[in-house]
């Protein structure tokens, strides 16, 4: 009897495939790794086909070190990278590599977008600010710059409609990812007919709209024979990681909020409507649930902020974890516990990629503000943890606007750091909740995708039950006002140093 969920997470850096049982039990995993190509300025590409390549070996690696047979395999869901953009031809056959979420060559079509569409207007139908990261600029892009791929084209896909095409022969996407393209009337959950006409786009470059939970086929006999599933097995469609993720922290009823501390960090909630922030800080998906919506926040660099100070002042920590055999950043964490809050009054502004959310700008610069001859390195390093707390509050506090949010689930991989959480919480004045799987939970969102789509599981709730809250970390209340005080420092630093970002670039 069929009993396992095949999950396949497509990010950035490699596809992760996982098996789960019934119960929502993690029972194998592994990760295959792919190449990423920067062509030009701003220029950040994928072949597609080693996304294929990753998912066939992927799955045959699983079938053989779980010993789960091809049999029990209930079906196949995937999670994947949004915002891309990959043409294919009639037969299915990429026209060029896939321009991947992180390519923002496309600065002069979102200008075009930007004088046609316009920004306010664009925010209203898509939910999203009109940007060189989305799908609809970097389109425009490839009619300019690649128009005979352009002109053979039959279907924009991304990344796991790319992989649901090689296992069913079908051209589909899900509302999730649609809702990241910049082209997706988010509260109808339509192609947007305005946007479309505007920047004459033929509609029927779309593919399908579907329900992430909806089963689009079975796998073809040249799938099966790639993957060494069998022929048949169900493929439900999926979404986008940012919506998988939600799933897998159990924020499936609204009000639920979560937090991914990875290399960047994004804060986002379930509601039964999109958020349009007034100043266009925030932005919406569309919930694997597709009767609710996920706002959120992005952060650029909060992880990649420590990774970026371990590399830059913690050699030190570096060689003492290698040799403990442990990870640096427990030994950074205890240099920063010999700070104090508010780490004797320095300030880092964690802009080293520019920044999202909230404050949109490219021109922002990664800062230390108020270090003296007695600041130590422990000030630094918690500056660092502290600087990521503060601009999440301002993406939080936006997004509490329309309410407050009570607790907040953390995932990723900055959720194993106890003491970070810990100075997080005291930041938010939030408790946090810190579930069983923190690095899983986009797959596992996926698979419980992929449960409801074949009626494994009676909704999406089931997450609350197979991720299960291992711990809550409590807010100091006596720290409230230190951090406050802080946080209005923070922000004043920011708008003070906007000039000077400007005259620096």
């Amino acid at each position: 009897m069929a009993q396992y969920i095949l999950a396949h997470d497509l990010g950035t850096s490699g596809n992760k495939a996982t098996l789960y049982d019934e119960q929502g039990r993690l029972c194998g995993s592994c990760t295959i790794s792919y190449p990423t190509l920067y062509p030009c300025p701003g220029g950040v590409e994928q072949n597609p086909d080693s996304w294929w390549g990753a998912v066939c070996r992927g799955t045959q690696q699983l079938l053989t070190e779980s010993a789960v047979k091809a049999g029990e395999i209930a079906c196949v869901c995937f999670s994947a990278q949004m915002m891309g953009c990959l043409l294919v031809d009639l037969q299915g056959n990429p026209l060029h590599r896939a321009l991947i979420w992180a390519d923002t060559r496309s600065q002069e079509e979102e200008k075009e977008l930007l004088h046609s569409v316009g920004q306010q207007e664009g925010y209203q139908i898509t939910g999203h600010r009109l940007s060189a990261s989305y799908s609809a600029a970097k389109l425009l892009w490839l009619r300019k710059n690649a128009p005979d791929s352009y002109k053979k084209a039959y279907k924009l896909l991304q990344a796991k409609d790319y992989m649901v095409y090689r296992l069913t022969g079908k051209f589909y996407t899900d509302y999730s990812d649609a809702s990241g393209t910049n082209l997706l009337d988010i509260c109808h959950k339509c192609w947007s007919k305005s946007i479309l006409k505007e920047m004459e786009i033929d509609g029927g470059l779309l593919p399908e709209l579907r329900k992430s939970t909806d089963v689009v086929g079975g796998i073809t006999a040249s799938a099966a024979s790639a993957t060494g599933l069998l022929e048949g097995t169900p493929v439900v469609m999926g979404g986008g990681d940012g919506s998988c993720a939600c799933v897998g922290a159990g924020v499936t009823e609204p009000g639920k909020a979560y937090t991914v501390i990875g290399t960047s960090s994004w804060i986002s909630y379930a509601s039964t409507e999109p958020f349009f922030d007034p100043e266009m800080r925030t932005f919406n998906w569309v919930h694997l649930d597709d009767k609710l919506y996920a706002p959120c926040g992005t952060m650029q660099a909060a992880g990649y902020s420590y990774s970026w100070f371990r590399d830059i002042f913690c050699h030190e920590e570096v060689v003492a974890a290698k040799g403990k055999g442990v990870s640096p950043y427990s030994l950074m964490d205890e240099l920063a516990a010999q700070s104090v809050p508010g780490a004797h009054a320095l300030l880092f502004l964690p802009y080293l990629l520019g920044e999202r959310s909230p404050w949109w700008d490219s021109f922002a610069k990664g800062t230390f503000i108020g270090f003296s001859a007695t600041t130590t390195r422990a000030d630094f390093s918690r500056a660092v943890l502290e600087g990521v707390g503060y601009n999440l509050k301002v993406i939080l506090d936006i997004l509490q606007s329309v309410g407050p949010l009570e607790k907040i689930a953390m995932i990723g991989g900055g959720a194993k750091s106890s003491f970070w959480l810990q100075l997080l919480a005291n930041i938010w004045q939030k408790p946090l909740e810190v579930p069983q799987y923190i690095e899983e939970a986009t797959s596992m969102g996926a698979a419980i995708c992929g449960g409801v789509g074949v009626g494994l599981f009676p909704n999406f709730r089931v997450a609350d039950m197979f991720n299960q809250v291992q711990k809550t970390i409590l807010p100091d209340a006596s720290l409230a006002k230190e951090y406050e005080k802080m946080y209005q420092v923070f922000n004043m630093a920011y708008q003070q140093l906007v000039p000077v970002f400007r005259r620096l670039a």
